[in-house]
């Protein structure tokens, strides 16, 4: 039995990280800000913001054999003296990056394949202001090459959806549900109706990510997060018209261009082919893909925790 730390593991892919790893024998504690209490003598919770000195704390009075992180840093900088910290004081790190740090040149995408940091060169408001996909990717730069221990793997989940966010290209949170209420159709951009949807559910996402720890070949690598089960963003909502009666409606993307809160996600995700080849993480975790969840029933997992069907 190993002790593992999930930082900020009260959400989404945490929950379901945190499921695995109980269920693979080991002892689990979360540091979250969610209200959350467990009936399980092998899981804590710590409601607290994971600050330095909130971890040196917590160090001080307990050695993890593993650590999951699940915080987002907008500058990589700021991680550093974090990841110094956390390396030191556990066996084995897993740092959360993202597979929106890939670049639209490789198709399926392997974990070689181009990043837009590296490729994107013309778009200088992107390169300055981003703060999620290029901040994830100098992150990775910044553990390729550091003075820490090198005990870390790095992960690149697809949009992993629950009953918190149900994800249809630009389409998240509970948009559809809402529109199921007030009887309109969801609109979705046209052009991506038959990309690659990078998507999975969540129960898939957290377990490759739990399967991952306390493997020694699985250090210093990374590895892309997802079930690759290939289904389109029209396939992916066709599955919600089934289970809920909700419409969709392919506009083209000049329609809806101007609605979108965040345009980078469009222009440099939801406007991407997503198709992922994951037989690295399938041979480093051993497991198979009669060992996840389909996307059809995952939604329908979800849904039902919301009462929706």
């Amino acid at each position: 039995m190993k002790k593992v730390l999930l930082i900020a593991g009260g959400g989404t892919l945490g929950t379901h990280t945190a499921d695995e790893l109980l269920r693979l024998g080991h002892k689990v504690d979360v540091i979250c800000l969610e209200d959350k209490t467990s009936g399980n003598e092998n899981l804590r919770f710590f409601k607290a913001r994971a600050t330095l000195e909130y971890l040196k704390e917590l160090f001080e009075e307990n050695h993890y054999d593993g650590i999951v992180n699940f915080l987002h840093y907008k500058n990589y900088e700021d991680y550093i003296p974090y990841h110094e910290l956390l390396t030191k004081n556990t066996d084995h790190l897993i740092f959360l990056s993202s597979y929106r740090v890939y670049a639209d040149l490789e198709h399926p995408i392997t974990e070689n394949a181009p990043k837009l940091l590296d490729v994107i060169k013309d778009d200088e408001e992107f390169l300055e202001k981003e703060t999620y996909a290029l901040a994830k990717a100098r992150a990775e730069r910044f553990l390729a090459d550091n003075p820490y221990p090198k005990n870390f793997t790095i992960v690149r989940p697809v949009i992993s959806f629950s009953e918190r966010r149900l994800d249809v290209n630009m389409v998240s949170g509970h948009e559809i549900l809402d529109a199921l209420k007030e009887g309109r159709a969801v609109r979705l951009p046209l052009e991506a109706k038959n990309l690659t949807a990078g998507v999975d559910f969540a129960g898939n996402s957290g377990k490759l990510i739990a399967n991952l720890l306390f493997k020694k070949e699985c250090i210093g690598e990374a590895y892309t997060v997802s079930s690759a089960q290939g289904l389109t963003w029209g396939e992916v909502a066709d599955i919600y018209t089934e289970l809920l009666g909700v419409g969709f409606e392919w506009v083209p993307v000049s329609e809806l261009y101007e609605s979108f809160e965040n345009k980078w996600i469009w222009t440099y995700d939801r406007a991407y082919d997503r198709k992922i080849d994951n037989s690295k993480i399938l041979k480093a975790t051993g497991l198979r893909k009669e060992d996840f969840t389909s996307i059809k029933e995952g939604i329908y997992i979800e849904l039902k925790k919301l009462g929706a069907v």
